[in-house]
């Protein structure tokens, strides 16, 4: 019968993953024995390859391990926001440094809608990658899960929860921006707002954890009205500081998620007459370029934005090296930066 399988032919791999109910890439790793399998799903794969006698075929595997010398930099975000953040500039800066004495080239693309990240599955799924380097990640971005079940080696900057089955590189978000709070708090500030990042970033999750903990440590409310959500854009760090001030018009400080963002309170501002740091003392999160040229030069958590790209590519390079390899989760050290805003 058509599309029926002749029962002499050998089970193939995908026939063992509809029949187990898990992606190709995971029947893969449990042939490989990889630490990175759950142990219920090893038990599910063992017994469909079981089942089906399956027999695992060795010239495929080693024409498998053929390599592009291609490392992939995924962005899910526009090409306009890319290049006007400079986290990303100094991320793609460190992980080609760290690239610059190997073989391998380093590929930048961008991924923003379901079609794209259709398209780059298929793309990593033809073998033209050796591993992928994601950044900025979304807390539902299914992207991380689809190349796993390719078995391709990945690693995230930052990383979409705290139960990331993947390696990942990220800064220590909750304590540098705890500090930033206890410095604004220790500098005589009592009412200190915050402006985050999007809610569906886990970064910033952790900054405004950071900030409520720092804040009930010394025995001070949660106050909703505190609290504005931005874009990391200096459009959206412009608009959540005018909707603070409206809410709260006593503020006197303001720690931001973003020095991007940052740039944009310290325009609102300066448009309603608010001095900083006199009347509102403003720390940012990143210590980019912007911050050290900004007017007045902005007070702020370092995180180590270069050492992020070429860790990154360290641990992905070891991925590579050894498929088989238990997942890195790297977490970098922050800083606070005293300068004249704060």
């Amino acid at each position: 019968m058509v599309g029926q399988r002749n029962p002499q032919a050998r089970p193939t791999l995908e026939e063992v993953a509809v029949r187990a109910g898990v992606g190709r890439g995971t029947v893969s790793r449990v042939i490989n024995n990889s630490p990175r399998v759950r142990e219920s799903t090893r038990l599910v794969v063992e017994q469909a390859i079981a089942e089906l006698g399956y027999v695992p075929n060795r010239a495929a595997r080693a024409l498998a391990g053929n390599r592009t010398d291609v490392v992939a930099l995924v962005i899910p975000e526009t090409e306009k926001q890319a290049f006007a953040e400079p986290y990303f500039s100094d991320l793609i800066h460190g992980a080609g440094n760290e690239l610059a004495d190997t073989d391998m080239q380093l590929l930048l693309t961008f991924v923003r809608t379901a079609k794209e990240r259709e398209r780059f599955a298929q793309y990593a799924r033809a073998g033209r990658v050796d591993g992928v380097l994601l950044t900025s990640m979304h807390v539902d971005d299914p992207l991380p899960d689809m190349l796993a079940d390719l078995d391709v080696p990945t690693v995230l900057s930052g990383r979409r929860s705290s139960e990331e089955p993947c390696s990942y590189v990220d800064s220590d978000n909750i304590g540098g921006s705890r500090a930033a709070v206890q410095y604004l708090i220790d500098a005589g500030r009592r009412t200190i707002g915050t402006i985050t990042g999007p809610g569906d970033m886990y970064a910033a999750q952790c900054r405004l954890a950071g900030y409520r903990q720092a804040l009930a440590k010394r025995g001070y409310g949660d106050e909703p009205s505190l609290v504005a959500e931005g874009d990391f854009t200096e459009a959206g760090g412009r608009t959540a500081m005018e909707r603070l001030l409206r809410a709260a018009p006593e503020l006197d400080a303001v720690f931001v998620a973003s020095d991007l963002m940052a740039l944009g309170a310290l325009g609102a501002l300066r448009a309603q007459g608010r001095r900083v740091p006199d009347d509102v003392a403003v720390v940012g999160f990143e210590d980019s370029e912007l911050a050290q040229h900004s007017d007045p030069p902005l007070t702020t958590v370092r995180q180590p934005i270069d050492e992020m790209g070429r860790t990154m590519v360290r641990v992905l390079l070891e991925e590579i090296a050894n498929r088989s390899a238990a997942w890195r989760h790297v977490i970098l050290r922050t800083e606070l930066v005293r300068r004249e805003s704060a």
